[in-house]
């Protein structure tokens, strides 16, 4: 997924208690909701930024290393531009972008049945 084509700010918002907990009906839920979805989110960046720079991975030190260096760079730059994984998953959550569900409550739901 492209994070930077997302809606969601690249700085800290603050945002309205109201919106967040209309979804489930509990803040606490909805705030341990976008927290899973936030440590997704940066096990994605995490496993991406470690496959770009896995390519310039080299065991023996030469003048090229420096040229290689500048695209590590711009490799690094970009990733530290995106928004961060809390940001990315609080703007999913809002949007209606994220799917969970309680087994609790379903199983108490088929119990009351």
């Amino acid at each position: 997924m492209d994070y930077k084509k997302s809606k969601a700010p690249s700085n800290t918002v603050t945002r309205d208690v109201q919106e967040l907990w209309k979804g489930t009906g509990n803040i606490y839920e909805s705030v341990a909701i976008i927290s899973k979805r936030a440590n997704q989110i940066s096990v994605e960046i995490k496993q991406d930024l470690s496959k770009k720079l896995a390519e310039f991975a080299s065991y023996n030190d030469s003048l090229e290393e420096v040229f290689e260096n500048r695209e590590q760079i711009e490799i690094s730059r970009y990733y530290e531009k995106l928004p961060k994984p809390t940001l990315l998953a609080t703007q999913e959550f809002l949007d209606g972008d994220v799917y969970w569900r309680d087994p609790s409550k379903e199983t108490q739901e088929e119990e009351e049945l």
